[in-house]
């Protein structure tokens, strides 16, 4: 899943990228867009990797792009800069918050350019298919038309009204009908606050929380200093600040789940490796992840669940204890699942 961090210029969100990534901004890059691909961090491979012992242990991955700062005052260029973002599969939407700006405000100012662009590009397409109605086609083809056009009426209103095309309640199929539209307000979207050394430790505003109830921060200018230091130096710097970790890791975790995103793990001598998918996956899904032959043959898996294995700690105590099961082609994969996949060749 591709990740899109957005945000005001000055927001720190290419900072954010690096403490993410690992990798510099590379400002020849940035009008296109500058990908990274982070390693999501699990302890639960880390367990399953030192009782089996494999040669190769494999985490998911999350793709992060980093986009263009939006101007906050002159919007004309901001619709051009927040369409690189419309192939991602969310928004990581990044806050300034160590100058003392109102954080609520911002994060207003800009859903509301989301809203703009949207309504550009919706209002732009209703354009359009009004010349289409006026030319001679056949009755089916104007019905389609016709049936586009007062879909997309309708989500320009909720767009004018100042909400995001979410909420106008769309219908499976007519998801399906402007799904080539990429519309910014129906992406996922978490909200992260680059904050300042003086916040560690001081709640989020109330007023944001409202806005965002999953928001979260980091002091991410400090983290990357802090990550240059050596061990003992980066303890007693932290002690210092009130700090127990560094909290990196925590966080890709954080977005990753945020995402709808969760992992079922592949295990063995060979390799033990983790396998991002979205929440509500059937087992045939998840198995195409792995290869696409598989979720075609898909006949069923074997599946023990993470906690269980814990607690049982070999797949053959999972079975004497029964938590070792088939799962049919309905099986709603469980984050945390270990799997095994049968599939017809």
């Amino acid at each position: 899943m591709k990740i899109g961090i957005a945000g005001f210029s000055g927001s720190g969100k290419s900072t954010v990228f690096e403490w993410l990534t690992g990798e510099k901004p590379d400002p020849s890059r940035l009008q296109q867009g500058q990908v990274g691909n982070p390693a999501v961090p699990d302890p639960r491979l880390n367990f399953l990797a030192s009782l089996f012992n494999p040669k190769k242990t494999t985490f998911t991955r999350m793709e992060l792009l980093d986009t263009p700062g939006l101007h906050p005052t002159e919007r004309r260029d901001n619709p051009r800069r927040l369409a690189i973002l419309r192939d991602a599969g969310g928004l990581l939407v990044v806050l300034n918050g160590f100058s003392g700006e109102n954080l609520a405000d911002a994060l207003r100012r800009f859903r509301e350019e989301l809203l703009f662009a949207d309504l550009e590009v919706i209002t732009n397409r209703i354009d359009k298919v009004k010349d289409q109605l006026k030319k001679s086609k056949p009755a089916k083809l104007k019905e389609l038309d016709e049936l586009e056009h007062a879909l997309l009426t309708r989500i320009a209103g909720v767009l004018e009204g100042g909400q995001g095309a979410a909420a106008a309640n769309l219908k499976v199929d007519e998801e399906k009908m402007i799904r080539s539209f990429q519309l910014l307000t129906l992406k996922p979207e978490l909200v992260f606050v680059n904050i300042g050394d003086d916040a560690i430790g001081k709640p989020l505003p109330e007023a944001l929380l409202k806005l965002a109830p999953a928001a979260f921060y980091a002091p991410v200018k400090l983290e990357l200093e802090l990550a240059e230091l050596g061990e003992e130096d980066r303890k007693a710097f932290m002690a210092d600040l009130g700090m127990t970790d560094l909290s990196r890791d925590d966080n890709i975790r954080k977005i990753f789940a945020g995402m709808n995103q969760i992992v079922f793990f592949t295990v063995g001598e060979d390799e033990c490796r983790s396998w991002a998918i979205p929440k509500g996956s059937t087992g045939p899904q998840g198995a195409g992840q792995i290869h696409s032959d598989l979720e075609r043959g898909f006949v069923r898996a074997e599946v023990v669940s993470y906690a269980d294995f814990q607690k049982h700690r070999s797949m053959k105590e999972a079975k004497t204890h029964g938590v070792y099961r088939m799962e049919g082609k309905t099986y709603i994969v469980q984050d945390g699942d270990i799997m095994h996949i049968l599939a017809s060749t």
